[in-house]
């Protein structure tokens, strides 16, 4: 199964537990990765046979934006579902960074990772 990657799109958010955390906002980072079949996008050279990544971002970034949720295994299901109402796309890789979680703690990252679909 082939793949498209998009890496490090940091959106602003209102998502989390804690009552500070969605009244200010922070930024979350999101990592996709994508499965599906290639061949026809690079046999004909076109955008209507592989996935428009700009306009998926614009879609991922809309759910990050959108409808706050306490949890970060909630938004990266959201993603996923996104992912996969792509006609081309069989497998979504979903990884939600939160960079700035509440943590009493040096830490470098706290992510979590979907991955839904088959393949």
């Amino acid at each position: 199964m082939d793949r498209i990657r998009l890496s490090g799109l940091r959106v602003r958010g209102y998502h989390g537990v804690l009552e500070h955390e969605r009244r200010d906002g922070q930024d979350f980072v999101v990592d996709v990765g994508l499965g599906l079949d290639l061949a026809a996008a690079g046999r004909s050279d076109a955008l209507a046979d592989t996935v428009h990544y700009g306009e998926l971002a614009d879609r991922l970034v809309a759910v990050v934006q959108g409808d706050a949720v306490q949890l970060i295994e909630t938004l990266a299901e959201r993603l996923a579902a996104v992912c996969l109402s792509e006609p081309r796309v069989r497998r979504a890789e979903v990884t939600v960074h939160k960079p700035q979680a509440p943590l009493p703690h040096v830490f470098g990252d706290v992510s979590v990772t979907v991955v839904r679909g088959g393949g």
